[in-house]
C-alpha cells in the first residue's frame, strides 16, 4: 500500500484506541503503543513506527517496510516478514523462540 492510502484509510480499528493516559494526547498515546509493541518486536529485529497518527509502518531487519493499517495486522505482517510464525507470548516463557 502506498503511503497516501495508509494515511487516508487507516486508524479506524478498535485496537488503535488506547486507554486515556493522564496528560497524554492521542498522538502521544499512539507513540506509547508503538513503543510497547517494539519491546515485543525487538528480539525479532522488527520495528514499528507510527505513521501520521493513522497507520503504522513495520520495518524488517533487512530494511523492508510495510504499511500496517491497524494494530491487529502487526503480527500477521511480522510473520510474513520473518517467514515463520511469531507468538509474542513465547517471549515471556522459559522456552522463548530464538530470532
Amino acid at each position: 500500500m502506498c503511503g497516501m492510502c495508509g494515511l487516508l484509510g487507516g486508524g479506524n480499528h478498535w485496537s488503535n484506541a488506547t486507554a486515556p493516559l493522564a496528560g497524554a494526547n492521542p498522538r502521544r498515546q499512539r507513540l506509547i503503543q508503538a513503543a510497547l509493541a517494539n519491546r515485543v518486536l525487538m528480539p525479532f529485529r522488527l520495528k514499528l513506527d507510527d505513521f501520521h497518527g493513522r497507520s503504522f509502518v513495520l520495518t524488517s531487519p533487512t530494511g523492508a517496510s510495510e504499511m500496517v493499517n491497524d494494530f491487529s495486522q502487526v503480527w500477521r505482517v511480522a510473520e510474513r516478514m520473518l517467514g515463520r510464525p511469531l507468538d509474542p507470548l513465547t517471549l515471556f516463557t522459559d522456552e522463548a523462540a530464538a530470532p
